[in-house]
């Protein structure tokens, strides 16, 4: 699985206008199934994504989760983040797992992170959807497994 993790202080995702997720304080997870990819796949990442400690302690370290601080996870599916720009100009998407098998691991992912405790908003797989964020920091973060 591929994942693109911000840190927000706000995000949302639409669909056709109405709002179908949104979060406060948190995570904006992109996630993508791979060519591939199992359950196996998604529970390692759920667990990674809960215990990445990307929040910032009475010091001002990155030293907490997101668990630590309470915060709730947007999920969201993106098929784009397994392009391939090797050749062209036209990125590839052929590594990307078939929608039959990711959107069910998708589906996992999110009730995966649930799982971890944390509340979890999501969006719709395989819609057009308009995300919007603020991202805080701004802290992204590129984890695959």
């Amino acid at each position: 699985m591929r994942a693109l993790i911000q840190r927000v202080s706000e995000a949302a995702v639409r669909v056709d206008g109405a709002v179908v997720g949104e979060i406060a304080q948190g995570l904006l997870v992109l996630i993508c199934a791979m060519e591939g990819d199992e359950e196996a796949n998604a529970d390692k990442m759920a667990a990674k994504v809960a215990k990445l400690r990307i929040f910032t302690d009475d010091d001002g370290k990155m030293n907490r989760s997101v668990l630590d601080i309470g915060g709730s996870v947007l999920v969201v599916s993106q098929f784009t983040l397994a392009a391939d720009t090797s050749r062209g100009n036209r990125p590839g998407f052929s590594t990307a797992a078939h929608p039959s098998v990711g959107e069910p691991l998708y589906e996992y992912f999110a009730d995966q992170m649930r799982a971890q405790g944390l509340p979890v908003a999501q969006g719709q797989f395989g819609a057009d959807m308009k995300v919007s964020l603020v991202n805080d920091g701004p802290i992204t973060i590129w984890m695959e497994n």
